[in-house]
Parts: C-alpha cells; sequence; structure tokens
C-alpha cells in the first residue's frame, strides 16, 4: 500500500525517535498520554522535531477529563493553538463538545480561526459524540482536516462499520482509525473497511531505574504507578509499517 498514514502518538523525546525509527509517517505529540494526553510544552515539543523531524501535529487539551470547555480552558486552547502555529506545528488536535453530545460549533470556530489555515484533527471527542453522522456534517462545515475515531468503539476493530460509514460519507476528510492499534488491527482493518490511515502509541511498559521505592505513595492517581515508564516500542511501530508496505 503506497499512499498511507501511519501516525503515531508520543509524549516524549523518546518515543518520538522510537516511531520515527519504526517507520512512523506522522507524529501526534501530547503530554501524560497515560490519561490520555494533555497538551505538551513548548519546549517538548522543539525538541521532538529536532530529533525526529516528522511532520508533527500537537494535541491541545488543557486538563484531564471531559471536553466540555469553560471560557478560560477556551481561551487558553486558542493561545496555545496560536503559540504552537508560530512554533512551526503542521497541524493541532482538537475537540469541543456541548453538554448534549454534539460539538460545539462556536467553541470549535474560534479555535479554527486562530488555527488559521493549519490542518486541524478532531480527536476522539468525536467518538463520545451522540450523533457520529451529524458530528461527521459538523467537522465539514468547520473544516475539519481529520478525524481520529474508533468507530466510537473501545477499539477501532469493533468500529470497523462506522468507520466504514464515515469513510463513505468523508467527502475528502481523512478518516484516521485509532484505539487498540497494532499490526494485526491493521490487518483486519484493511480487509474490513477502506481505510488508509492509522494512529497508534505503540506504546511498552519499561519499569523505572530507581532503586528506592516507596509503593504506598501516588503523586497522581492511585493506581498509576510512578515506577513505570510509557514509551513507544520501535518494533510494534515497524510491525505496523510492515502490513502496509506489504497490503
Amino acid at each position: 500500500m503506497k499512499n498511507f498514514t501511519l501516525e503515531c502518538c508520543v509524549d516524549s523525546v523518546a518515543s518520538a525517535c522510537a516511531a520515527k525509527a519504526g517507520g512512523a509517517t506522522r507524529l501526534e505529540l501530547c503530554a501524560n498520554l497515560v490519561i490520555g494526553g494533555t497538551s505538551p510544552s513548548p519546549a517538548l515539543f522543539a525538541r521532538v522535531r529536532e530529533a525526529a523531524a516528522l511532520p508533527t501535529r500537537v494535541l491541545l487539551r488543557p486538563r484531564f477529563g471531559d471536553f466540555l470547555y469553560d471560557p478560560d480552558e477556551l481561551a487558553i486552547l486558542r493561545d496555545e493553538i496560536r503559540m504552537f502555529r508560530a512554533q512551526g506545528a503542521d497541524g493541532i488536535v482538537i475537540g469541543c463538545l456541548t453538554a448534549g453530545g454534539a460539538l460545539d460549533m462556536d467553541a470549535m470556530a474560534l479555535l479554527m480561526d486562530a488555527a488559521d489555515g493549519l490542518p486541524v484533527t478532531l480527536h476522539r471527542a468525536f467518538d463520545l459524540c451522540a450523533d457520529p453522522m451529524a458530528a461527521l456534517a459538523q467537522a465539514k462545515a468547520l473544516g475539519v482536516s481529520t478525524i481520529l475515531t474508533s468507530g466510537g468503539k473501545g477499539r477501532a476493530v469493533e468500529g470497523a462499520a462506522l468507520l466504514t460509514a464515515l469513510h463513505k460519507h468523508a467527502d475528502g476528510i481523512e478518516i484516521l482509525a485509532g484505539a487498540g492499534i497494532h499490526a494485526e488491527a491493521i490487518r483486519m482493518l484493511l480487509r474490513e473497511t477502506p481505510l488508509t490511515s492509522f494512529h497508534m502509541s505503540g506504546k511498552t511498559v519499561r519499569q523505572s531505574n530507581m532503586r528506592y521505592r516507596n509503593p504506598g505513595v501516588f503523586m497522581g492517581l492511585p493506581g498509576i504507578s510512578e515506577y513505570e515508564i510509557w514509551q513507544t516500542d520501535e518494533a510494534l511501530v515497524r510491525a505496523a509499517r510492515t502490513v502496509l508496505e506489504t497490503a
């Protein structure tokens, strides 16, 4: 398969370099991938661009949790878009919802305006919309470039039917399959859908090099260990790339 996108979601320089070495064609950069991703720092963006030199879209999310944002959070997102646009980002990744489970068109229009022509990915807030086809129509009206989606399911392989329908009606929007993406999932989705764009983290859990440990103390959410580090595995990315190249 000659024309494909293999986007790798990373939150560190080490992961970005592993993604590139494994054959990723694009990066989505965030921080705190363990909680679904939040906005990265400008310093991290600069180091990733220098070290990996791949097209990089920046995930912008001011906090963990839902995508129903207050005016201060929207102002932060707008300012971050302008900052990363000035810093040379190749695109941004955003999503804002109403309490009723539709795209927040006013909020999204504000952020699209700040993007000022940069490609915009609508992230998996899309999968929390009450009516995915209505959300697709809204995304078209906004001028979104890409929709990252699992087809409304926990894993993209379970959402194959909706992914196919979205692709059929996308009218030029890239439908980027994400959630549970690895080599075998891509192989299945290539059989069952017309998709050519896939989003993976390729993560593995590396144990910390700390010798002294206090397992009874949590810096954040209980159950998330400070002694486990999530990183992209070059071999997992390469396996996914191989499936795409030989399809």
